[in-house]
C-alpha cells in the first residue's frame, strides 16, 4: 500500500503474509525485511526499478511468512540513516536491502555495523576493512568494472583518458580504480573533472577535460544523470570514444542523450541483455525469465538492471535463509547473526546479474561472468563481447 502522505518517508508498507499469518502456530516466525531505496530525488530512476521487485517477492521465504517494508530515502543520505535505525530499532528487521545510491548505502552500513543487522547494499560501496561484516553487495564492484573497462580501451589502442564524475564516494571509488588498472596497463590519465549529482551544468569541467586532449573520456554518473555530462563534452567537440560505467547502462541515458548516445561503451552486468548471453551462461535463463515476470506487472520496456540487482537479492535470501532458521528464530540477534554467516556459506547461486558467491573475504561475490563490453547502437545496448 502507498500512503501519498507519507511518500518522502514510508513509500511501500507490503504485508506479505497471508491474513491468518497472525493467527497461525506458534512454530511460525515472521521474518521481516526492510528496503531503502532512492525512489525520489536526484537518483529516483536507480530506485523506482527496485521498489517495483520488491512488490514480486514471495509471500514466504524457508516455509515462514515474510514482512516487507520499503522506504524512501529521497537520495538523502542523512534520511537513509533515519530510516535504517527505525528498520532495525522499531521494525526490528533482520536484513536491510539498499541504499540505491553509494552515499546511502554507506550511511545504512554504519547502522548495520552497530546493530549487527545484515545488509545487501543495492549499489556499490566501499568499506575500511574494519567496516566490513555485515555489509553485501548486490551490484558488481566498482573494481571489477573499472578493470573490464580498462582491458577493453586497451584492446582499442586508447593510451589517455579524462575522467568526468560524480564528486561522491561512486565518483571517487571508480577514479581510484580506473587509476589502479590503467597505471597496470600503461594507460594514463589526463585529468580528473568532479561534479555533485544536482548540478545541471559541466561546462567548465568539461572545458577542462577537453583541454587535455584525451584519447577517450570515462564519465562516472548514473541513471538520468549520467545523459547532462556526455551532452556537454559532445557540444564542446568532442567526437572520441566515450565510457559511461554500469550505473549509467539503462534505457534512460538513450532516451536523454538520443543521437548523442550512439557508439557509447559501458560494462555491466548480464541483465542488461540477457538474450545477448552465450547459450551456456549461468545468468541467462534466470534474467530471461525475470524480465518477463517484472514487465508482465510493470509494462512492457519497464525492465532495468537495478531491479535485477533486488531480484539477486531474493535468490540469494531464499538459499540463506532456511539455512539460518536452523540456528535462531527471525526478530532475533541471534537469527541475524546466523543470516549473516549464512550469506557466506550458501556457494555459488545463479542470479541475473552473474553468480553470486559471497564470502567472508568476498562481500561481492561475482566475477567475471558478471560483467560483459555493450554499445549502444542503433538506439539500443548491444553486447560487443
Amino acid at each position: 500500500m502507498i500512503d501519498s502522505k507519507h511518500s518522502h518517508g514510508l513509500l511501500v508498507s507490503i504485508s506479505v503474509a497471508a491474513a491468518f499469518a497472525a493467527m497461525a502456530a506458534p512454530a511460525q516466525a515472521e521474518i521481516t525485511i526492510g528496503a531503502i531505496y532512492s525512489v525520489t530525488g536526484p537518483a529516483a530512476a536507480l530506485g523506482i526499478g527496485p521498489r517495483n521487485a520488491m512488490a514480486l517477492w514471495p509471500k514466504e521465504i524457508g516455509g515462514e511468512p515474510v514482512r516487507i517494508l520499503v522506504y524512501d530515502d529521497a537520495s538523502d543520505p542523512s534520511q537513509a540513516t533515519r530510516h535504517a535505525r527505525k528498520l532495525t530499532q522499531e521494525d526490528k528487521a533482520d536484513v536491510i536491502i539498499g541504499s540505491t545510491v553509494t552515499p546511502g548505502a554507506l550511511a545504512i552500513s554504519e547502522v548495520a555495523i552497530e546493530t549487527g543487522t545484515p545488509q545487501l547494499a543495492a549499489s556499490p560501496v566501499e568499506l575500511a576493512p574494519d567496516k566490513e561484516g555485515w555489509t553485501f553487495r548486490l551490484p558488481q564492484s566498482v573494481a571489477l568494472m573499472a578493470e573490464g573497462t580498462i582491458e577493453h580501451m586497451k584492446q582499442q589502442g586508447i593510451k589517455t583518458f579524462g575522467f568526468l564524475g560524480y564528486s561522491d564516494a561512486y565518483g571517487e571509488s571508480w577514479l581510484q580504480e580506473l587509476k589502479k588498472n590503467a597505471d597496470r596497463e600503461g594507460i594514463s590519465l589526463t585529468t580528473a573533472e568532479r561534479f555533485g549529482r544536482a548540478d545541471t551544468s559541466v561546462t567548465a569541467q568539461a572545458l577542462r577535460l577537453l583541454s587535455t586532449k584525451p584519447d577517450a573520456v570515462v564519465i562516472v554518473a548514473s541513471g538520468s544523470g549520467s545523459a547532462m555530462p556526455q551532452l556537454t563534452v559532445q557540444e564542446r567537440g568532442y567526437d572520441g570514444p566515450i565510457y559511461q560505467t554500469f550505473g549509467a547502462v539503462a534505457p534512460d541515458l538513450i532516451r536523454l542523450a538520443g543521437k548523442a548516445a550512439e557508439g557509447t561503451y559501458g560494462l555491466s552486468g548480464p541483465a542488461v541483455a540477457p538474450d545477448q548471453l552465450p547459450a551456456d551462461h549461468p545468468s541467462r535463463q534466470v534474467a530471461l525469465d525475470y524480465v518477463a515476470e517484472y514487465e508482465r506487472a510493470n509494462g512492457q520496456g519497464s525492465y532495468n538492471q537495478f531491479a535485477a540487482n533486488i531480484q539477486g537479492g531474493l535468490l540469494v535470501l531464499q538459499e540463506a535463509i532456511p539455512v539460518a532458521l536452523q540456528q535462531a528464530k527471525p526478530g532475533t540477534p541471534e537469527f541475524r547473526t546466523a543470516l549473516r554467516d549464512a550469506l557466506r556459506s550458501v556457494g555459488e547461486v545463479a542470479v541475473p546479474q552473474g553468480v553470486l558467491n559471497y564470502t567472508a573475504d568476498d562481500p561481492y561475490g561475482f566475477d567475471a561472468r558478471g560483467r560483459f563490453v555493450l554499445q549502444v547502437q542503433d538506439g539500443a545496448w548491444r553486447a560487443v563481447r
